[in-house]
């Protein structure tokens, strides 16, 4: 049975929203029902950087970090802004 990755979409207004603060809010939302959840995969659109950061291929139109998240235990996905940022979290 393949695994469903869990979606979670956050928007944020009235305040500027930088990498590490996305970041600490991804991992609040994470941290619910995980203890300690493990960050799998990144990606910072304005900055147009990812990790892991190797990984320049699309399949089926999604990037390669997204599929190496999805595929390296990731159970939940974390979208802050429009996938401004994303984060995914085994």
């Amino acid at each position: 049975m393949k695994n469903v990755m869990q979606e979670i979409d956050l928007l944020v207004n009235g305040c500027e929203v930088d990498f590490a603060t996305a970041r600490k809010i991804a991992l609040a939302v994470a941290g619910q029902d995980e203890e300690e959840p493990m960050l799998i995969a990144w990606n910072d659109k304005a900055r147009d950087k990812h990790s892991p950061s190797c990984l320049q291929c699309e399949i089926k139109g999604a990037p390669g970090w997204e599929i190496y998240g999805r595929n390296h235990g990731g159970r939940l996905r974390i979208s802050i802004n429009h996938d401004d940022y994303v984060f995914i979290y085994s």
